[in-house]
């Protein structure tokens, strides 16, 4: 049995490409693996708090018995996300394009899930390597939504896209690597353009859960 943890990160409504494809995936996937469980996180509608000095300092304490209450509470939000990432074989995550990035409301979730001793290791002894991930076997789909397209290598957009190479690059320091990219593009353009992505992500979609990720 497979569980799924789905994130849309976008603050829209039906008027959300992305929503709308992390919602179609898992739909047919509960078709296809009906005994498969789902856990649904809502990061653009109920953001998640920015770290700040207390979670840090209680993030990098490496004796929990000098957790004082104070610092337990300061990451204790963290530790529920952290918990519920772990518990997840496969992520389904909808993200759309804010400013050639991601939005700020996903960007605190990444930083609440990324901790030392959780989801990645510090070992500053090992200086050839004092990074070692922890989230291992895990699999990830990301559904994005762009105004444009052409960000694709050797694409018109490509040096612009800081969306795909940063959640490939920290996903990837916590140890998963077997990412997919779908992309539903050409939203502020429009017409046949967005019709035709829209249609190309959901045969994607369906492609995907048609085989094993």
């Amino acid at each position: 049995m497979v569980h799924i943890l789905q994130i849309d990160s976008s603050p829209r409504g039906e008027r959300s490409h992305s929503r709308r494809m992390t919602r179609e995936f898992v739909e047919r996937w509960k078709q296809a693996h009906p005994t498969d469980t789902v856990t649904y996180r809502d990061v653009g509608r109920h953001p998640v708090p920015h770290v700040d000095e207390p979670w840090i300092a209680a993030a990098y304490t490496q004796q929990p018995e000098l957790l004082t209450p104070q610092l337990q509470e300061a990451i204790r939000i963290s530790d529920q996300l952290v918990d519920e990432f772990l518990a997840a074989d496969v992520y389904v995550i909808g993200i759309p394009m804010y400013n050639f990035s991601i939005p700020s409301t996903f960007k605190a979730y990444i930083d609440q899930i990324v901790r030392p001793g959780r989801t990645f290791a510090l070992e500053p002894e090992n200086t050839a390597c004092p990074y070692q991930p922890l989230v291992l076997g895990k699999k990830m789909v990301i559904i994005t939504a762009r105004g444009d397209s052409g960000f694709e290598p050797g694409g018109r957009n490509e040096k612009m896209n800081h969306q795909d190479p940063y959640l490939r690059t920290i996903f990837e320091f916590m140890g998963i690597t077997a990412i997919t990219f779908i992309h539903v593009e050409n939203d502020e353009l429009g017409g046949k353009s967005l019709a035709q992505s829209i249609a190309s992500a959901r045969d994607q979609v369906a492609q995907l859960v048609g085989q094993p990720l």
